[in-house]
Order: structure tokens, then C-alpha cells, then sequence
């Protein structure tokens, strides 16, 4: 498959079902991995985070479940959208979407 996800203007990260990243996309390597993707790939997602939070990613991942948050960061807001991902019907791992929002985002009150 093509990799579609490659040059999206947004961080895509993705883990196996052990928590092992598999793949970042060009936007999650310059933001998350500093240009070091190469280095990352293949090693534990929960060596990159605090306590909180491998414990909430290892509950994600236990349960199938998804998380949404908001953080701010070097000045900008963004949305962090992690949830599960199949093949075959199969539990695979997680996808990790992180999404900066614009100061003028538009919110629409629909039906």
C-alpha cells in the first residue's frame, strides 16, 4: 500500500499491539522525533512517556480503546487522537493522530 500518511501536514505515529512504534509519518518525525525516526522506530512506545501516561496507552491498548485530549505546545494548541487499528479483523496496535487546531477554528452546531 501506498504510503498515504507519509507527507500529511499532521503527526502520524503508529505502535503493534506490544506498544513497539512501526512507523511515523514525516510530520511525527520532524515533531516527535526530532529527525530521528530511524532511531525510534522498533523501540517501546512507553520509553517515550511518564508514568500517567504509559499507563493510560497500556490501558488503550489492553481494552482496544480510544483517547482524545488537547494539549498546548510551543505555543500551539493541538488535538491528540489515539485509537485502535485492525487488520483482518484483529486487534493490530494503535494509530496516534496529533493535529494542531487553528486559533480561528470554527465550531458548527449541527441538527
Amino acid at each position: 500500500m501506498k504510503d498515504w500518511a507519509k507527507e500529511l501536514p499532521l503527526a502520524v505515529t503508529i505502535t503493534d499491539k506490544e506498544g513497539t512504534i512501526i512507523y511515523m509519518n514525516n510530520r511525527a518525525n520532524e515533531t516527535l522525533a526530532h529527525g530521528n525516526a530511524d532511531k525510534i522506530i522498533g523501540t517501546s512506545i512507553f520509553g517515550c512517556h511518564g508514568e500517567r501516561s504509559t499507563s493510560i496507552i497500556k490501558d488503550l491498548i489492553a481494552n482496544e480503546k480510544t483517547n482524545t485530549y488537547t494539549i498546548s505546545k510551543k505555543g500551539q494548541k493541538k488535538i491528540v487522537h489515539q485509537t485502535p487499528y485492525y487488520e483482518n479483523g484483529e486487534f493490530a496496535g494503535l494509530v496516534e493522530f496529533s493535529i494542531v487546531i487553528p486559533e480561528d477554528l470554527p465550531h458548527y452546531d449541527r441538527g
